[in-house]
């Protein structure tokens, strides 16, 4: 009895500190992003100030506090303006968050891939397809609300997951590597449909490549009247939590996860990798395809050429931002759409280009794909090897 008194309270306080490292953990699993952020913004600031003419003529006319005066006015309009445009109201509020919506989608699918050890980088290719069949099927049906709504939606995932399917299968069954297949399935997609606007898809009697305009009953509804603010933000909020469900809590994640961090184990494990590497790029489609059908039926209700503005190409650096974390991609997601937004009322009030905005864009994912540099700048102690995570062997594995 004794002896058993005496090892229960070391038991105890062995778990205690769980809480508290728990929390370490996640703070330091944060303090890299918010680094990168910070440092992109800093030097987006540099450029701000580089290029405008009116810093140096306060230097020459007005000598050094007239010219550190203009320095800090340059800086502070620049993102006074995109602070205003993104968070300044109800209404820039409402369409940072519009903006962020198909940021979500998108990069959960980069994210998935990530997990799985495979790199999709045809996200803008998945996200066309399935936006055109979400508009096929929007306009072809004329259904109930409750069931045109939901079978859009399907029909827009399932699109973007089968084409995502073809360089699963070329991965798992010929090892042909998804970053090459992806990349030209991109442009299989853009060209198909640049003929397919001008033809089959032509909206009739219309003179401009658009496809005609789905029917209401397959809106995604706005909340608020007045404001383009609609339901897919929380629908990709659903998503976000039923990916993270599926990656933690469930055998298919487990399964996703192992085959991303060791194929070998896995294989010894009796996980069958072939059928793992086609689900992981199905599910990953079936995301970006999301992405794309939440633009269609929650804002433009048809689809034209040049539809697509980057967002497969940016939710590669949303997934490294978020540490490809469901959380940690909401997060990002959040801050690019935020951006995204401001940099818009920056342009038109500071007369900065928009462009500042993807040099920052940039930056973060310069820094978050090499964070020595941020460890070294702002002197933050190195992991162990052991802590660090392996999101892909898709770089050339």
């Amino acid at each position: 009895m004794e002896a058993s008194a005496k090892v229960t309270p070391t038991t105890t306080k062995g778990k205690e500190p769980q809480a508290p490292n728990r929390l370490k953990g996640l703070l330091d699993n944060l303090l890299i992003p918010l680094l990168a952020v910070f440092s992109a913004l800093v030097i987006g600031g540099i450029i701000i100030v580089v290029t405008d003419a009116a810093v140096y003529a306060a230097f020459r006319e007005g000598g050094l506090g007239a010219g550190l005066a203009a320095i800090w006015k340059s800086i502070a309009v620049a993102y006074g303006a995109l602070f205003s445009g993104s968070l300044g109201g109800p209404g820039a509020i409402s369409e940072s968050l519009v903006a962020a919506t198909p940021y979500i989608f998108a990069g959960l699918a980069v994210a998935v891939g990530f997990r799985g050890g495979l790199f999709n980088i045809g996200g803008e290719g998945q996200l066309l397809v399935g936006a055109a069949v979400a508009v096929i099927i929007g306009y072809s049906f004329q259904l109930p609300a409750v069931i045109h709504l939901p079978l859009a939606l399907l029909g827009g995932m399932i699109g973007g997951a089968l084409y995502a399917s073809i360089p699963g299968i070329l991965k798992a069954k010929t090892g042909a590597h998804e970053v090459i297949n992806t990349i030209m399935l991109n442009y299989i997609a853009f060209r198909f449909f640049d003929w397919a606007f001008t033809g089959p898809l032509r909206r009739p009697g219309g003179d401009r490549p658009v496809t005609a305009e789905i029917f209401p009953s397959a809106y995604l509804p706005q909340l608020f009247e007045g404001y383009r603010f609609h339901w897919g933000f929380f629908l990709a909020l659903l998503t976000a939590f039923i990916i993270w469900w599926l990656l933690f809590k469930t055998t298919l994640g487990f399964e996703i996860r192992t085959v991303g961090a060791n194929p070998n184990a896995a294989r010894y494990g009796g996980i069958k990798i072939t059928r793992i590497i086609v689900l992981t790029m199905a599910i990953s489609g079936g995301l970006a395809g999301l992405a794309g059908t939440n633009e269609v039926l929650g804002l433009n209700h048809f689809l034209a050429g040049g539809f697509s503005s980057g967002y497969g190409f940016d939710a590669i650096a949303l997934a490294l931002l978020g540490k490809s974390h469901p959380l940690g991609v909401v997060l990002a997601a959040l801050l690019f759409g935020t951006l995204r937004n401001g940099a818009t009322r920056m342009q038109s009030i500071a007369s900065i280009p928009i462009d500042i905005i993807s040099i920052v864009q940039a930056l973060v994912i310069v820094f978050i794909a090499a964070p020595s540099i941020v460890r070294w700048v702002y002197r933050v102690r190195v992991k162990s090897e052991a802590e660090e995570a392996t999101f892909t062997r898709g770089w050339g594995a």
